[in-house]
Protein backbone atom coordinates (compact mmCIF):
# COMPACT_ATOMS: atom_id res chain seq x y z
CA UNK A 1 0.00 0.00 0.00
CA UNK A 2 1.28 3.45 -0.91
CA UNK A 3 2.25 5.54 2.12
CA UNK A 4 0.97 9.07 2.43
CA UNK A 5 2.97 12.03 3.71
CA UNK A 6 1.95 13.46 7.05
CA UNK A 7 2.02 17.05 5.79
CA UNK A 8 1.57 18.46 2.28
CA UNK A 9 2.58 22.03 1.47
CA UNK A 10 0.69 23.67 -1.41
CA UNK A 11 2.05 26.92 -2.80
CA UNK A 12 0.90 28.71 -5.98
CA UNK A 13 3.80 30.30 -7.86
CA UNK A 14 3.60 33.47 -9.94
CA UNK A 15 6.20 36.19 -10.51
CA UNK A 16 8.49 34.34 -8.13
CA UNK A 17 11.25 32.70 -10.16
CA UNK A 18 14.02 34.00 -7.88
CA UNK A 19 12.09 33.20 -4.68
CA UNK A 20 11.60 29.50 -5.33
CA UNK A 21 15.05 28.39 -4.19
CA UNK A 22 14.80 30.30 -0.89
CA UNK A 23 11.24 29.09 -0.35
CA UNK A 24 12.27 25.45 -0.79
CA UNK A 25 15.35 25.84 1.41
CA UNK A 26 13.29 27.27 4.28
CA UNK A 27 10.48 24.73 3.90
CA UNK A 28 12.80 21.72 3.76
CA UNK A 29 14.77 22.98 6.75
CA UNK A 30 11.65 23.36 8.87
CA UNK A 31 10.06 20.09 7.76
CA UNK A 32 13.26 18.09 8.35
CA UNK A 33 13.47 19.54 11.85
CA UNK A 34 9.90 18.32 12.45
CA UNK A 35 10.97 14.78 11.43
CA UNK A 36 7.83 14.01 9.46
CA UNK A 37 7.09 12.67 6.00
CA UNK A 38 6.20 15.56 3.74
CA UNK A 39 5.61 16.71 0.19
CA UNK A 40 5.93 20.22 -1.22
CA UNK A 41 3.67 20.97 -4.19
CA UNK A 42 4.63 24.04 -6.21
CA UNK A 43 1.99 25.08 -8.75
CA UNK A 44 3.29 27.25 -11.59
CA UNK A 45 0.38 29.46 -12.67
CA UNK A 46 2.02 30.03 -16.08
CA UNK A 47 4.45 32.55 -14.63
CA UNK A 48 5.85 34.89 -17.35
CA UNK A 49 9.29 34.68 -15.67
CA UNK A 50 9.42 30.94 -16.45
CA UNK A 51 9.36 29.84 -12.81
CA UNK A 52 8.85 26.28 -14.06
CA UNK A 53 12.55 26.10 -14.89
CA UNK A 54 13.52 26.60 -11.24
CA UNK A 55 10.73 24.32 -10.03
CA UNK A 56 12.12 21.53 -12.21
CA UNK A 57 15.60 22.03 -10.76
CA UNK A 58 14.30 21.78 -7.19
CA UNK A 59 12.21 18.71 -8.02
CA UNK A 60 15.26 16.92 -9.42
CA UNK A 61 17.17 17.58 -6.19
CA UNK A 62 14.44 16.27 -3.89
CA UNK A 63 11.72 13.73 -4.76
CA UNK A 64 9.52 15.17 -1.99
CA UNK A 65 9.20 18.36 -4.03
CA UNK A 66 6.56 18.12 -6.74
CA UNK A 67 5.69 20.49 -9.53
CA UNK A 68 2.48 21.24 -11.42
CA UNK A 69 2.49 23.52 -14.45
CA UNK A 70 -0.82 25.03 -15.58
CA UNK A 71 -1.37 25.60 -19.28
CA UNK A 72 -2.10 29.30 -18.81
CA UNK A 73 -2.57 31.86 -16.07
CA UNK A 74 -5.80 30.79 -14.37
CA UNK A 75 -5.30 32.83 -11.19
CA UNK A 76 -3.99 32.27 -7.69
CA UNK A 77 -7.04 30.50 -6.27
CA UNK A 78 -7.32 28.14 -9.23
CA UNK A 79 -3.65 27.25 -8.79
CA UNK A 80 -4.39 26.51 -5.12
CA UNK A 81 -7.25 24.25 -6.23
CA UNK A 82 -4.88 22.36 -8.56
CA UNK A 83 -2.43 21.83 -5.71
CA UNK A 84 -5.13 20.71 -3.29
CA UNK A 85 -6.45 18.16 -5.78
CA UNK A 86 -2.97 16.58 -5.90
CA UNK A 87 -2.13 16.78 -2.17
CA UNK A 88 -2.06 13.44 -0.31
CA UNK A 89 -1.06 14.48 3.19
CA UNK A 90 -3.02 13.96 6.40
CA UNK A 91 -2.58 17.70 6.91
CA UNK A 92 -2.34 20.25 4.10
CA UNK A 93 -0.69 23.64 4.51
CA UNK A 94 -1.59 26.35 2.01
CA UNK A 95 0.79 29.28 1.76
CA UNK A 96 1.82 31.92 -0.77
CA UNK A 97 5.27 31.69 -2.31
CA UNK A 98 6.44 35.23 -1.50
CA UNK A 99 7.71 34.32 2.01
CA UNK A 100 5.61 37.00 3.67
CA UNK A 101 4.20 34.06 5.61
CA UNK A 102 7.14 32.27 7.20
CA UNK A 103 7.59 28.47 6.93
CA UNK A 104 8.82 28.61 10.55
CA UNK A 105 5.17 28.96 11.61
CA UNK A 106 4.21 25.54 10.20
CA UNK A 107 5.13 23.63 13.42
CA UNK A 108 2.95 26.04 15.42
CA UNK A 109 0.04 25.53 13.01
CA UNK A 110 0.39 21.74 13.23
CA UNK A 111 0.70 21.80 17.03
CA UNK A 112 -2.55 23.76 17.30
CA UNK A 113 -4.31 21.49 14.79
CA UNK A 114 -3.32 18.36 16.71
CA UNK A 115 -5.24 19.70 19.72
CA UNK A 116 -8.41 18.69 17.88
CA UNK A 117 -9.00 21.38 15.24
CA UNK A 118 -9.70 20.61 11.59
CA UNK A 119 -8.66 24.07 10.39
CA UNK A 120 -6.06 26.38 11.89
CA UNK A 121 -5.75 29.79 10.24
CA UNK A 122 -2.78 32.11 10.53
CA UNK A 123 -3.75 35.60 11.65
CA UNK A 124 -1.07 38.04 10.52
CA UNK A 125 0.24 40.64 12.97
CA UNK A 126 1.62 44.00 11.79
CA UNK A 127 1.11 43.49 8.07
CA UNK A 128 4.13 44.61 6.04
CA UNK A 129 2.18 45.34 2.85
CA UNK A 130 2.23 48.75 1.22
CA UNK A 131 -0.27 51.48 2.08
CA UNK A 132 -2.51 50.81 -0.93
CA UNK A 133 -2.67 47.03 -0.53
CA UNK A 134 -3.16 47.22 3.24
CA UNK A 135 -6.05 49.69 3.06
CA UNK A 136 -7.66 48.27 -0.07
CA UNK A 137 -7.62 44.88 1.67
CA UNK A 138 -9.40 46.32 4.71
CA UNK A 139 -12.05 47.95 2.51
CA UNK A 140 -12.47 44.82 0.38
CA UNK A 141 -12.99 42.51 3.37
CA UNK A 142 -15.34 45.02 5.02
CA UNK A 143 -17.55 45.10 1.90
CA UNK A 144 -17.28 41.33 1.46
CA UNK A 145 -18.28 40.71 5.09
CA UNK A 146 -21.29 43.00 4.69
CA UNK A 147 -22.48 41.47 1.43
CA UNK A 148 -21.92 37.82 2.38
CA UNK A 149 -23.20 38.15 5.94
CA UNK A 150 -20.02 36.40 7.19
CA UNK A 151 -17.39 37.91 9.45
CA UNK A 152 -14.20 37.82 7.36
CA UNK A 153 -10.98 38.97 9.01
CA UNK A 154 -8.73 40.98 6.69
CA UNK A 155 -5.68 39.72 8.63
CA UNK A 156 -6.39 36.13 7.55
CA UNK A 157 -5.58 35.04 4.00
CA UNK A 158 -4.59 31.65 2.55
CA UNK A 159 -1.95 30.63 5.10
CA UNK A 160 -3.19 27.87 7.35
CA UNK A 161 -3.29 24.13 7.93
CA UNK A 162 -6.24 21.95 6.97
CA UNK A 163 -7.20 18.36 7.74
CA UNK A 164 -7.41 16.08 4.71
CA UNK A 165 -11.16 15.60 5.29
CA UNK A 166 -11.62 19.38 4.97
CA UNK A 167 -9.72 19.43 1.68
CA UNK A 168 -11.67 16.39 0.43
CA UNK A 169 -14.89 18.34 0.92
CA UNK A 170 -13.38 21.48 -0.59
CA UNK A 171 -12.34 19.55 -3.70
CA UNK A 172 -15.99 18.62 -4.32
CA UNK A 173 -17.05 22.26 -4.59
CA UNK A 174 -17.43 22.92 -8.28
CA UNK A 175 -18.20 26.62 -8.51
CA UNK A 176 -16.25 28.40 -11.21
CA UNK A 177 -15.41 31.57 -9.30
CA UNK A 178 -12.85 30.48 -6.71
CA UNK A 179 -11.71 32.33 -3.61
CA UNK A 180 -10.04 30.05 -1.10
CA UNK A 181 -10.77 32.00 2.16
CA UNK A 182 -14.54 32.21 1.54
CA UNK A 183 -14.71 28.59 0.43
CA UNK A 184 -13.11 27.57 3.72
CA UNK A 185 -15.68 29.69 5.56
CA UNK A 186 -18.53 27.94 3.74
CA UNK A 187 -17.74 24.35 4.64
CA UNK A 188 -17.63 24.66 8.43
CA UNK A 189 -15.57 22.22 10.55
CA UNK A 190 -13.80 23.04 13.80
CA UNK A 191 -11.62 26.12 13.37
CA UNK A 192 -8.94 27.91 15.35
CA UNK A 193 -6.46 30.72 14.69
CA UNK A 194 -2.95 31.53 15.84
CA UNK A 195 -1.08 34.82 15.64
CA UNK A 196 1.86 34.82 13.22
CA UNK A 197 4.47 37.37 12.23
CA UNK A 198 4.10 38.92 8.79
CA UNK A 199 7.16 39.80 6.73
CA UNK A 200 7.99 42.03 3.78
CA UNK A 201 8.10 40.42 0.35
CA UNK A 202 11.35 38.62 -0.37
CA UNK A 203 11.48 40.43 -3.72
CA UNK A 204 9.22 42.00 -6.34
CA UNK A 205 5.69 43.23 -5.82
CA UNK A 206 2.19 41.80 -5.70
CA UNK A 207 0.69 40.76 -9.05
CA UNK A 208 -2.66 42.21 -7.98
CA UNK A 209 -3.17 45.67 -9.46
CA UNK A 210 -6.30 47.80 -8.97
CA UNK A 211 -8.06 46.30 -12.00
CA UNK A 212 -7.39 42.72 -10.88
CA UNK A 213 -8.52 43.51 -7.33
CA UNK A 214 -11.78 45.03 -8.58
CA UNK A 215 -12.46 42.09 -10.92
CA UNK A 216 -11.69 39.63 -8.13
CA UNK A 217 -13.93 41.51 -5.70
CA UNK A 218 -16.81 41.59 -8.18
CA UNK A 219 -16.54 37.87 -8.95
CA UNK A 220 -16.32 36.90 -5.28
CA UNK A 221 -19.29 39.03 -4.25
CA UNK A 222 -21.50 37.68 -7.04
CA UNK A 223 -20.49 34.09 -6.25
CA UNK A 224 -20.94 34.28 -2.49
CA UNK A 225 -23.82 36.64 -1.91
CA UNK A 226 -27.37 37.39 -3.03
CA UNK A 227 -27.32 40.70 -1.18
CA UNK A 228 -26.44 42.78 -4.29
CA UNK A 229 -29.61 41.45 -5.90
CA UNK A 230 -31.61 42.39 -2.83
CA UNK A 231 -30.03 45.85 -2.75
CA UNK A 232 -30.94 46.40 -6.40
CA UNK A 233 -34.51 45.35 -5.70
CA UNK A 234 -34.66 47.71 -2.71
CA UNK A 235 -33.22 50.51 -4.84
CA UNK A 236 -35.80 49.88 -7.53
CA UNK A 237 -38.60 49.85 -4.96
CA UNK A 238 -37.29 53.11 -3.49
CA UNK A 239 -37.40 54.70 -6.91
CA UNK A 240 -40.94 53.37 -7.39
CA UNK A 241 -42.00 54.88 -4.04
CA UNK A 242 -40.47 58.22 -4.99
CA UNK A 243 -42.15 57.93 -8.37
CA UNK A 244 -45.49 57.31 -6.69
CA UNK A 245 -44.96 60.51 -4.69
CA UNK A 246 -44.35 62.34 -7.96
CA UNK A 247 -47.55 60.83 -9.31
CA UNK A 248 -49.57 62.27 -6.43
CA UNK A 249 -47.76 65.61 -6.70
CA UNK A 250 -48.35 66.01 -10.44
CA UNK A 251 -51.94 64.81 -10.24
CA UNK A 252 -52.65 67.47 -7.62
CA UNK A 253 -50.99 70.09 -9.82
CA UNK A 254 -52.96 68.87 -12.84
CA UNK A 255 -56.37 69.01 -11.16
CA UNK A 256 -55.58 72.39 -9.60
CA UNK A 257 -54.85 73.78 -13.05
CA UNK A 258 -51.16 74.47 -12.43
CA UNK A 259 -50.03 72.39 -15.42
CA UNK A 260 -51.09 73.67 -18.81
CA UNK A 261 -48.93 71.43 -21.05
CA UNK A 262 -51.03 68.48 -22.21
CA UNK A 263 -49.44 65.07 -21.63
CA UNK A 264 -46.74 66.34 -19.26
CA UNK A 265 -48.10 64.50 -16.21
CA UNK A 266 -48.52 61.17 -17.94
CA UNK A 267 -44.97 61.30 -19.37
CA UNK A 268 -43.40 62.09 -15.98
CA UNK A 269 -45.43 59.37 -14.25
CA UNK A 270 -44.57 56.74 -16.87
CA UNK A 271 -40.84 57.51 -17.01
CA UNK A 272 -40.33 57.59 -13.24
CA UNK A 273 -42.43 54.56 -12.38
CA UNK A 274 -41.26 52.23 -15.12
CA UNK A 275 -37.62 53.28 -14.75
CA UNK A 276 -37.72 51.95 -11.19
CA UNK A 277 -39.22 48.66 -12.33
CA UNK A 278 -36.78 48.28 -15.22
CA UNK A 279 -33.73 48.83 -12.97
CA UNK A 280 -35.03 46.18 -10.56
CA UNK A 281 -35.85 43.59 -13.19
CA UNK A 282 -32.72 44.05 -15.31
CA UNK A 283 -30.53 43.90 -12.22
CA UNK A 284 -32.04 40.62 -11.07
CA UNK A 285 -32.06 38.99 -14.49
CA UNK A 286 -28.57 40.21 -15.42
CA UNK A 287 -26.88 38.91 -12.27
CA UNK A 288 -28.55 35.53 -12.44
CA UNK A 289 -27.82 35.11 -16.15
CA UNK A 290 -24.18 36.01 -15.51
CA UNK A 291 -23.87 33.31 -12.84
CA UNK A 292 -25.72 30.73 -14.91
CA UNK A 293 -23.60 31.51 -17.99
CA UNK A 294 -20.37 30.77 -16.12
CA UNK A 295 -21.63 27.57 -14.55
CA UNK A 296 -23.40 25.91 -17.50
CA UNK A 297 -20.31 26.07 -19.72
CA UNK A 298 -18.89 23.47 -17.32
CA UNK A 299 -15.33 24.17 -18.34
CA UNK A 300 -12.51 22.72 -16.20
CA UNK A 301 -11.33 24.94 -13.36
CA UNK A 302 -7.77 24.65 -14.63
CA UNK A 303 -5.74 22.69 -17.19
CA UNK A 304 -2.52 20.94 -16.17
CA UNK A 305 0.17 21.08 -18.83
CA UNK A 306 2.90 19.15 -16.99
CA UNK A 307 3.71 17.42 -13.69
CA UNK A 308 6.89 16.18 -12.08
CA UNK A 309 7.55 13.71 -9.22
CA UNK A 310 3.95 12.49 -9.10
Amino acid sequence: MESHPYVSIVSPVYNAKNIIVQLVVELVSVLNTMRIDYEIILVDDSCPQNSWENILKECKKNQNIKGIKLSKNFGQHYAISAGLAAARGNWIVVMDCDLQDSPSEIPNLLKQAEKGFDIVLARRQNRKDGFFKRNSSKFFYFVLSYLTGQKIDNKIANFGIYNKKVISVLNTLGEKNRFFPTMIQKIGFKKSTIEVEHFSRHEGSSSYNLKKLLNLAFDIILSNSEKPIRLIVKFGLLISIVSFSFIIYHLIKYFSGSISVIGYSSIIVSICFFSGLIISFLGIIGLYIGKIFEEVKNRPLYIVEDKINF
